[in-house]
């Protein structure tokens, strides 16, 4: 089968052409973009179980990323959507994480919003996509409750763990494309 038709042949056809940046900024936009081609690469040649991320058809800079809920968690069996938006800067600053699917947790907010140290202050330029995810996936079992966003999610994962689940599982829902696009 031609590896044109089948990206699964040769995994670097699949890598969509980056678009070619405006002259102002052109070497750091370059540079941004190699790393992700090269985080692109990584992820599809060493996939990590449960987790997957590609960056979206019109932008290069913005990605949606998947994350399947790990066992033994209120988040087993769920798939997860999230939105990445590199800056121009990137990896010396780190991407904007959201989740889009809804989801309950206690360090993530109604809108989507992550508290997690290496998405901020404890940002380093070895992280990459794989590594956020990850730490996401992680998080999804091992919440920080010392500081939520969700105090409610909070106070439930350490007192009545049957009804944080009941509302895990009454939060979320699947996103069609559009909603995703959105």
């Amino acid at each position: 089968m031609d590896s044109a038709v089948n990206p699964a042949n040769n995994p670097t056809d699949a890598i969509p052409e980056a678009k070619q940046p405006s002259p102002a900024g052109s070497s750091n936009n370059a540079n941004v973009t190699k790393r992700l081609q090269t985080e692109l690469m990584t992820l599809m040649m060493s996939p990590s179980p449960g987790i997957s991320a590609f960056p979206n058809e019109t932008n290069f800079l913005e990605w949606t990323a998947t994350i399947e809920g790990p066992e033994g968690t209120p988040y087993s069996g769920l798939s997860l959507k999230l939105s990445f938006a590199f800056p121009s800067n990137y990896p010396y600053s780190p991407p904007t994480v959201l989740f889009k699917t809804p989801i309950y947790h206690p360090n993530i907010d109604f809108s989507g919003r992550i508290c997690l140290d290496i998405l901020k202050e404890k940002w380093s330029a070895i992280y990459n996509v794989q590594t956020v995810l990850l730490s996401l996936q992680s998080l999804l079992g091992e919440p920080n409750n010392a500081s939520p966003l969700n105090g409610q999610a909070a106070e439930l994962w350490d007192t009545d763990f049957e009804e944080f689940k009941r509302l895990v599982l009454a939060r979320h829902r699947d996103l069609s494309d559009e909603e995703l696009a959105a």
